[in-house]
């Protein structure tokens, strides 16, 4: 999916609540706001991202499902993220007991809340950098355990709190960690 940025620093005041207007008006457009005042339309995928996004979140529900240990969430629900990001990854999830913290109002429109655990999907037309800042925000934002699957290079970027970018190759079997106790991606 490309992206295309819109700087708002001209529009005095695009707060938290004017974006989510913009977006609850505008349905048909997938977007994102950086706490650089920049707007972000993002176009659709293809086919095979599609596919893939909707299998990882499959994997990740099903393991949920039997768990009941969290909210998983599809790339389009946009978290207000702490620094004033307003972002959407292509899966993510929100452990249980940090979701029902959250109002019904809060629960309802964009959470004010950082995923514990993310995924982003590279499809053939996403640039690798943005990715990577997008991943490195979240970490800095809250996030416990992200992957960042690139299938164009046949690897998988780890990202952990307070550790380095782990790089793994394709086919790999990833786990889920302390986050996401006894889940196994097998890619």
């Amino acid at each position: 999916m490309t992206a295309t940025v819109i700087n708002l620093e001209a529009i005095a005041n695009f707060t938290r609540e004017k974006f989510y207007a913009l977006c609850i008006a505008n349905p048909d457009l997938q977007l994102e706001r950086t706490n650089d005042g920049e707007l972000i339309v993002m176009s659709p995928v293809g086919g095979e991202s599609g596919n893939s996004e909707a299998e990882l979140m499959t994997d990740l529900a099903i393991w949920n499902r039997q768990t009941k240990s969290g909210k998983v969430f599809s790339s389009s629900t946009i978290f207000s993220l702490p620094n004033g990001s307003d972002r959407s990854p292509d899966v993510a999830w929100v452990k249980l007991e940090r979701w029902e913290a959250l109002t019904p109002k809060q629960q309802i429109g964009f959470p004010p809340i950082c995923p514990d655990f993310a995924i982003e999907l590279r499809s053939t037309t996403n640039r690798l950098k943005p990715l990577q800042a997008k991943m490195q925000e979240y970490l800095d934002n809250g996030l416990r355990l992200g992957w960042l699957i690139d299938p164009q290079n046949q690897q998988v970027e780890i990202y952990r709190q307070n550790q380095s970018v782990e790089i793994v190759s394709m086919p790999v079997n990833l786990s889920g960690e302390d986050v996401l106790s006894e889940f196994t991606l097998n890619m």
